[in-house]
């Protein structure tokens, strides 16, 4: 899924002892700025602790920080391996208008899960993505999933966007607050799902039944497809069934996020009261 390698891409050794200053300039022995799309890379702090805390996460390839930030993550985590550096050095190895805050890492990719390890004990609620690819959405639905308690979610292996860069900056940490799986055909995973022992629950604006209507409170698995096109057509037909969300005001379509968040909100709210949680 999110294999986030790197290529012809020169990484400054880790050092031991007192933290080292970069000079400015950007990659060693290159003072232009580069190209890059980030998909290596994680920046802001809040994804960038919410890594560093994730046992699941190998030690990181690289820190890149400010004094300050640095000062900072070394009084959190202990003594870290950081090359400090001005804020322009770190905008030159992200992309255009990456918002760092001061910090950016490139991290070890985590690791998906398989289908029945996220899908086990058979409790709470999963969400799945048909072919939503927009990062910033991807990232939106993996904080409202974690905010609403969800147990995980669950990517198709080769439309869904890298973990790391502008995903994981709108999820604010949370793709390492909850675990992911990954799915090659997101048809046979719901089939998978289906004999565990899952409700299937896809969100569909023809369905004739409302979402509060649909859930029951037994185990789900909330189905959300593209804002373009929806569910496909075999991934709905391997739902048990499809629910809308009522929208009196008239306006029939809103962002996929948006729609996630409050799927996830009526979900929690069918959840039998006092029932746990597991989240990494």
């Amino acid at each position: 899924m999110s294999s986030s390698r790197e290529r012809n891409d020169r990484k400054t050794p880790f050092r031991k002892g007192p933290e080292k200053r970069e000079k400015p300039g950007g990659t060693r022995g290159s003072g232009r700025p580069q190209a890059q799309d980030g998909k290596d890379w994680l920046w802001g702090v809040h994804a960038i602790e919410a890594a560093l805390a994730n046992p699941a996460r190998g030690k990181p390839r690289r820190i890149l920080a400010t004094a300050d930030r640095a000062k900072a993550l070394n009084a959190r985590f202990g003594r870290l391996e950081v090359e400090i550096v001005e804020g322009r050095d770190i905008d030159r190895v992200l992309p255009q208008g990456a918002v760092h805050q001061g910090l950016a890492m490139k991290p070890e990719p985590l690791v998906p899960l398989s289908i029945e390890e996220i899908a086990s004990p058979v409790a709470g609620m999963l969400v799945m993505l048909d072919q939503v690819t927009d990062p910033q959405n991807v990232g939106a639905i993996f904080r409202s999933a974690a905010a609403f308690g969800a147990r995980g979610v669950i990517l198709q292996d080769r439309n869904a966007p890298a973990l790391t860069g502008a995903l994981a900056k709108t999820a604010v940490g949370a793709v390492d607050k909850i675990p992911h799986a990954s799915a090659v055909n997101l048809s046979r995973a719901l089939e998978e799902l289906a004999d565990l022992g899952w409700r299937i629950v896809g969100l569909a604006g023809e369905a004739t039944q409302t979402l509060e209507e649909a859930l029951d409170g037994t185990p789900t698995v909330l189905v959300m497809g593209s804002e373009g096109e929806g569910l496909r057509r075999l991934v709905a037909e391997h739902c048990d069934v499809l629910a809308k969300i009522p929208m009196p005001g008239g306006f029939e379509s809103i962002n996929v996020s948006n729609a996630a968040a409050i799927a996830l909100y009526e979900c929690s709210r069918a959840r039998p009261l006092g029932e746990v949680v597991t989240q990494i």
